[in-house]
């Protein structure tokens, strides 16, 4: 299975902070924040892995993940030269997907939920390689996002993306499952008021075709856009709370292909070995311990 981590933007949200560095790579608590987002492609299943982001930035992030091989996986970077909206990740990414279906998740985006591997799973069963699936979450604040109105047999019904008078409490989350059509369909878009490909346009598309699909995030989920400095902190703070309380760590990604599969425990004592003195690398050694 492969998947898209769209890491571009400036930033400027969150300036002056992103000024000298790229917003993906600001801790949420204990580590950067694409690790969250990365977790979440590598709980779904992918093993192949293409991250988008600026050319200023792309050699940062091949500084951070290599090519992957350390975690039992693979690593492809490419750029977006210019910020020409989400959509536009599904075109640079074309030849990475290679006709196949691909989950696209953006770099700022933070799940969390007991069972979200199982959550995953069922998607791409229900997916079952046709259409697009998009993820919906209970907001109290709609009006704000995409909001997605969909029948309890889960027919969506409409999308709109900041409405005046929200059909629904269900916004659309930076998680998304395309089939093989995703590219060719993006090349259709016309760029809208702000010079953008916008998702929503690409997601109405499959609505018109009757293959959007939805699969809702219940009570017991936490997503968060970490894109302000208030969800930044938000984040973090929810992390080191679970963490703290509950002695295991969110978005390990050692830890999560580890328990895989991906690597042996010989693998993992190398990788961890630049870390044996941190935090990080002491839990490491402990779920080493704990699974032998």
């Amino acid at each position: 299975m492969k998947g898209i981590i769209l890491a571009g933007g400036s930033g400027t949200r969150l300036y002056p902070a992103t000024i000298p560095v790229n917003k993906h790579l600001l801790n949420i608590y204990d580590k950067p924040m694409i690790y969250y987002p990365l977790s979440v492609l590598l709980l779904a299943g992918c093993r192949e892995i293409l991250i988008i982001s600026t050319p200023k930035d792309i050699s940062r992030f091949e500084e951070l993940f290599g090519d992957g091989s350390k975690i039992g996986i693979k690593f492809y970077y490419s750029s977006q030269k210019q910020a020409k909206g989400i959509a536009e990740a599904l075109i640079i990414g074309e030849d990475f997907i290679n006709r196949e279906s691909v989950w696209l998740i953006l770099g700022d985006n933070f799940f969390f939920g007991h069972g979200l591997h199982q959550l995953l799973k069922e998607a791409l069963i229900y997916h079952n390689g046709e259409g697009a699936t998009v993820f919906a979450y209970p907001v109290s604040d709609p009006h704000r996002y995409g909001v997605i109105e969909f029948e309890e047999n889960g027919k969506v019904l409409s999308l709109e993306e900041k409405p005046l008078n929200p059909k629904s409490d269900y916004a659309v989350t930076g998680l998304y499952l395309y089939d093989n059509k995703a590219s060719e369909l993006a090349k259709t878009l016309k760029p809208s008021s702000r010079g953008e490909l916008e998702i929503t346009d690409l997601n109405k598309l499959y609505l018109q075709r009757g293959l959007l699909k939805v699969k809702k995030f219940g009570r017991g989920y936490t997503w968060i856009d970490a894109g302000t400095f208030d969800s930044l902190h938000q984040a973090s703070d929810f992390v080191r709370i679970i963490e703290k309380r509950q002695s295991f760590k969110i978005a390990c990604i050692e830890e999560i292909v580890y328990r895989l599969g991906y690597i042996t425990k010989e693998q993992l004592l190398q990788t961890i070995a630049p870390l044996k003195n941190s935090g990080y690398g002491k839990y490491i050694m402990k779920i080493i311990e704990d699974i032998d």
